[in-house]
């Protein structure tokens, strides 16, 4: 289907099948995509903000550029998307799916990705200062020059993740694991909890 540039603000799309769907630039601001199957979508600039996308299947979506503040993806599947450059600020991604996401140089303070799956995930150089990471599987992401001051990680699992040049400044670090981290002398560490 394309629908691109559509305007969807506040639509109920519950459960839609919009697998491989064109929405570049649509305005999908506050709309209910929960469960929703957009499996290979491309979402490129679109606006997502403050949407429900609670399971939604965004596996290999092309997110890049997207708006999705405050929007609540828990439990989404976002497996190998393409998250270049989003906006995702203040999102919820609780037990989200984010196997090999693309998340270079992302905007994401204030995320919620408690008990989120980040295995092999891209964060090098993200924006990740405040964001709770409370449980999430970290293993083998590469986490070279992000920014992880004040972040919540008790509980994180870090092994095998690349760690050059990330500051943990302030970070919570309870119970965090860094067994066999890459380049952890290289990553900054102070006032810990």
């Amino acid at each position: 289907a394309n629908l691109t540039g559509a305007n969807l603000q506040d639509a109920h799309l519950e459960g839609a099948h919009l697998q491989g769907a064109d929405l570049r630039g649509a305005d999908l601001e506050s709309a209910n995509l929960e469960g929703a199957n957009l499996r290979g979508a491309n979402l490129q600039d679109a606006n997502l903000r403050g949407a429900d996308l609670i399971g939604a299947n965004l596996t290999e979506a092309n997110l890049r550029g997207a708006d999705l503040r405050r929007a609540d993806l828990t439990g989404a599947n976002l497996f190998d998307a393409n998250l270049f450059d989003p906006h995702l600020e203040g999102a919820i991604l609780v037990g989200a799916d984010l196997r090999r996401a693309n998340l270079p140089s992302a905007e994401l303070r204030g995320a919620n990705f408690t008990s989120a799956n980040l295995r092999g995930a891209d964060l090098t150089g993200a924006d990740l200062e405040g964001v709770v990471l409370e449980g999430a599987d970290l293993r083998g992401a590469d986490l070279e020059g992000a920014i992880l001051i004040g972040a919540n990680l008790r509980g994180a699992d870090l092994r095998r993740a690349n760690l050059p040049s990330a500051n943990f400044t302030s970070a919570e670090l309870e119970g965090a694991n860094f067994t066999s981290a890459l380049n952890i002398n290289e990553a900054i560490f102070g006032n810990n909890i």
